[in-house]
């Protein structure tokens, strides 16, 4: 477990599976900004209207020249049913090792019902063109949330 990235720190690179089978690498980004948001599970309600609603602002990330990439533990067949379900205009990223949410602090202990399990704490980071961290969201409300990061990458142009 590595300790908690925090704004000002490089961000850790990753190259991994995509949705429609590809690889994504966060170096494939360099000199843009990237908001990379983990969630929990694909299909899931609150990780549904987190990701509607950055599709739905999709051009104005687009515009603050910004690339957004979910991450979550599920594999890309079913980020490709759950993209497709939606219609959803984000880039899901399978970290199915877990390695990502690792390497970002958020693969956390959680508990549900008295059951304690590891999973993905729903968080959001936005990484400059440089590749630095500029803004760390930690335990996420998904309604809403997609604006709050669209505002932090505005800032920063």
């Amino acid at each position: 477990m590595t300790d908690m990235i925090t704004a000002g720190d490089d961000a850790p690179a990753f190259t991994a599976p995509r949705d429609g089978g590809e690889t994504v690498s966060l170096s494939d980004y360099a000199g843009k900004t990237v908001v990379l948001y983990f969630y929990p599970k694909d299909d899931t309600s609150g990780c549904t209207t987190e990701a509607l609603e950055f599709t739905a602002m999709g051009r104005e990330f687009e515009q603050a020249g910004a690339v957004v990439l979910g991450v979550s533990k599920d594999s890309v067949k079913k980020h490709d049913r759950f993209r497709d379900k939606h219609s959803l205009g984000v880039i899901l990223v399978s970290d199915s090792d877990t390695s990502i949410a690792e390497d970002y602090g958020v693969w956390k202990e959680k508990s549900m019902y008295g059951k304690t399990y590891m999973g993905i704490e729903r968080s959001t980071f936005v990484i400059d063109g440089a590749g630095v961290v500029r803004h760390a969201f930690r335990k996420v409300k998904a309604a809403g949330h997609a604006a709050q990061v669209l505002d932090a990458v505005k800032a920063l142009a």
